[in-house]
C-alpha cells in the first residue's frame, strides 16, 4: 500500500489517501509515484505527492494542513518535502532548517530540572515574550508552566 496527499493551489494538503500496489506499479511489479499520482488524478483530479507512513522520504508523512515545499530536496531520488506549517504560522521567529525540513527555534529549549518534572512543569513558546525582548542576543521566549 502507498499513501499520496493532494496539495491544492497553494501546495498545502488537503486529504490523505491509501492507494493499492497494483494501482501504483510498473508491468514490472516496481513501485512509482508518477503511476501512483496519475491514478489519484484520474479517481479524484487534483494534485498528488506521494507520501512514506514510516516517514523514509519527504521527512514526515503528510498530513491536512501541512505543506509541501518542493524545493526542500530531501534525497536524490525524491525531492520536496512535507512541513507542519504550525510553527511558522504561529512564530514568525522560527526558520526552516533544510536539512530537518522542519522550522528551529532562535533560542534553544530549557531543560527541565528534576523538581520541575515532577511538579509537571514544561516549557511553551511565547513569540511576544520574545519580540518584546531587548537583550543582544535574545534570550527571553520559552516560559515554564
Amino acid at each position: 500500500m502507498a499513501h499520496f496527499a493532494e496539495i491544492n493551489d497553494s501546495n498545502v494538503v488537503t486529504r490523505v489517501i491509501v492507494v493499492g500496489n497494483r494501482d501504483t506499479a510498473d508491468a514490472s511489479g516496481n513501485e512509482k509515484e508518477h503511476i501512483g499520482a496519475a491514478f489519484c488524478e484520474k479517481l479524484f483530479s487534483g494534485t498528488w505527492k506521494q507520501t512514506s507512513y514510516n516517514s523514509s522520504f519527504r521527512k514526515r508523512y503528510a498530513g491536512i494542513g501541512y505543506e509541501f515545499w518542493a524545493n526542500l530536496n530531501t534525497s536524490a531520488a525524491v525531492s520536496g518535502a512535507f512541513v507542519n506549517p504550525l510553527s511558522n504560522t504561529a512564530w514568525t521567529s522560527w526558520s526552516m532548517n533544510t536539512t530537518s525540513c522542519a522550522f528551529e527555534c532562535p533560542i534553544t529549549q530549557p531543560t527541565l530540572t528534576d523538581d520541575q518534572m515532577t511538579a509537571g512543569n514544561s516549557y511553551i513558546w511565547l513569540e511576544h515574550v520574545y519580540a518584546a525582548d531587548t537583550d543582544d542576543p535574545k534570550t527571553k521566549g520559552w516560559v515554564l508552566i
